[in-house]
């Protein structure tokens, strides 16, 4: 059967019937249940969950600005009062002040109000979810981008591209894929790296293992598949998980360049978790 069959006319002869009907552009909905588990939103909350506008991190991995505000904060009770709080231009991610609701804040990135003195990183805790750890002034003027790609530019600059989409021009030689560089906020430079060698100070950023923290004690190659790398905890447990899914946060032998939400990536088995519930009600 063809168009004129359907009821229906062609809208250009060279374009078949069944690419017509689909559908342009990027997606502009999300269903509230095919909305991230970590942002824990509520299943009967409603039918739909914000999307995430493009931008630094990935729509799966990050928080949007609603979230913060509305759900983690507790500055808002619906989204159109979380609005009004962005559009005053309250609100600063990194520096920069951000009006979009559905802006999307990610692993390291600094959120400030300061009418209210909030200052916090969001960092990951054992579970994979996203903590909104405070940070004082100080700590709150920096943070750590892991390098992804380090190229040349068509007229010879050379360039590192950080996990957050920052591209810095004529970094440190000494910088390759995969070391953390600290960068000051204010100004978008380098002021320290770390490289990514045993002994450093690693965070698991994806995987089974994500947020757990731990010093990197082996590496093993497998050409044509995926790095592994070994890392031990503060308690002597020992995890394996891809080279991709580690983030360096401070160098051998010395703390970790920012500070750790509670529990400093040490995961508790389910027994450790009950005797720590049961600890905190009784106190």
């Amino acid at each position: 059967l063809g168009a004129a069959d359907h009821g229906w006319s062609c809208p250009s002869p060279g374009l078949s019937p069944l690419v017509a009907a689909m559908v342009r552009g990027p997606k502009k909905h999300l269903k509230r249940l095919n909305a991230p588990h970590h942002w824990m939103t509520g299943k009967l909350g409603g039918i739909y969950a914000p999307k995430v506008s493009a931008g630094p991190h990935k729509s799966r991995e990050c928080l949007p600005m609603v979230i913060i505000v509305r759900n983690r904060m507790k500055y808002a009770l619906t989204r159109t009062e979380a609005q009004a709080i962005c559009m005053q231009k309250l609100i600063k991610v990194d520096g920069r002040i951000r009006t979009d609701i559905n802006f999307p804040a990610g692993f390291m990135d600094v959120v400030e109000i300061e009418k209210s003195g909030d200052r916090v990183r969001l960092l990951y805790d054992t579970k994979g979810r996203f903590v909104l750890h405070p940070v004082d002034k100080t700590e709150a003027g920096f943070k750590l981008g892991k390098v992804v790609r380090k190229e040349l530019t068509k007229k010879g600059i050379p360039v590192v591209v950080t996990h957050d989409g920052r591209t810095i021009r004529y970094p440190d030689p000494l910088i390759k894929v995969g070391d953390s560089v600290k960068i000051d906020i204010a100004t978008g430079k380098i002021t320290e790296f770390v490289k990514l060698d045993v002994g450093c100070t690693v965070m698991a950023v994806n995987g089974r293992n994500q947020g757990r923290v731990g010093t990197l004690v082996g590496r093993d190659a497998h050409p044509g598949s995926f790095e592994i790398v070994h890392v031990k905890d503060a308690r002597d447990a020992t995890f394996a998980t891809r080279l991709s899914n580690i983030f360096v946060i401070g160098a051998g032998g010395s703390a970790p360049l920012v500070s750790l939400p509670r529990g400093d990536g040490i995961k508790l088995n389910i027994f450790e978790q009950r005797d720590l519930r049961i600890k905190r009600a009784s106190a």
